[in-house]
């Protein structure tokens, strides 16, 4: 058996031919936004296919045993039309039709297939927050985060926010990013991590109009960033770094950021801040933000 599906790896210029089937997902969650797809394109090995005004992604299988799943296909094409398409796919070249980090929603709609085996996969769950709260801090469940962002205003006065230029790159790069390294976990993940981060800032700096961002100074000096990309009613926060040794400069710039968007963007009524990777003080944190909803993500296998 044939396939009429033909994937190519994803490109930097791909990615606006993408964006547009990706607005067409009204979900909130972080693997359809433009900085969600950009952030993993290479650990996942990302591939697409758009057939019929539909798009089709596949990458690795999260279990890394060289198998493959795919992302929910977006577009105009029937569900069961897409879906019958995969599994064609799937049969001419010998391997199981598995589906990755599915949403809840999402999930509803496939059931109607009769899937083998569905399993939630917690450490993807995406965290989801009230832009407007995130934004003031008001309220007594709030109270500590303003505790720390009043501590760091009073103690640096010089301190200031902007929105994150190409400009600021060439200083995050050589003082900024090496600083917070040295202060951070050396562990595999983390290193992974601050390298996802310098992509992002590669694309800022080569004007990249999708990712938008945000820098916390003291003087001169830059202490913190942060970098999202906004999708219908959601700002979707992809990195956040800063020096520890500044007190409460996480809660600032977390909190600048919002405002700022909240500011820009009227639309947005709410900030994804993606998962917890499954690790117990990132998931405290997450949580001390008091979130409106914790988004559920499956693997499905047929």
């Amino acid at each position: 058996m044939s396939s009429s599906l033909h994937f190519k790896p994803i490109t930097d210029k791909d990615m606006q031919l993408i964006l547009p089937f990706l607005a067409l997902e009204k979900g909130r969650s972080c693997d359809f936004s433009y900085g969600g797809l950009l952030m993993w394109v290479d650990y996942f090995d990302y591939q697409y296919c758009i057939d019929d005004d539909t798009l089709f992604i596949k990458g690795m299988a999260p279990s890394g045993n060289g198998e493959t799943a795919f992302a929910m296909p977006l577009g105009y094409r029937n569900l069961e039309s897409a879906f019958e398409m995969l599994r064609d796919y799937c049969i001419a070249n010998d391997m199981k039709l598995e589906f990755s980090a599915i949403p809840e929603e999402d999930k509803e709609k496939l059931m109607r297939f009769n899937p083998k085996e569905v399993i939630s996969i917690n450490r993807w769950n995406d965290y989801i927050y009230d832009a407007e709260s995130l934004a003031t801090l008001k309220g007594k469940k709030m109270s500590k985060k303003r505790n720390h962002v009043n501590q760091f205003t009073t103690s640096y006065p010089d301190w200031r926010y902007e929105r994150l230029r190409p400009e600021h790159i060439p200083q995050i790069e050589s003082y900024t990013s090496k600083a917070i390294a040295a202060e951070a976990q050396q562990t595999e993940e983390a290193i992974f991590e601050r390298k996802l981060a310098a992509k992002y800032l590669r694309e800022v700096s080569g004007g990249n109009p999708n990712i938008i961002g945000g820098v916390l100074s003291v003087g001169d000096k830059i202490i913190a960033y942060t970098i999202g990309d906004v999708k219908g009613d959601t700002l979707f926060v992809h990195i956040e770094k800063g020096e520890r040794s500044y007190s409460g400069c996480f809660e600032t710039i977390n909190k600048c950021f919002a405002q700022d968007i909240v500011n820009s963007y009227p639309e947005v009524k709410y900030i994804n801040r993606e998962d917890d990777a499954d690790d117990p003080g990132l998931r405290l944190a997450k949580q001390s933000y008091h979130p409106v909803e914790i988004l559920k993500k499956y693997n499905i296998k047929f």
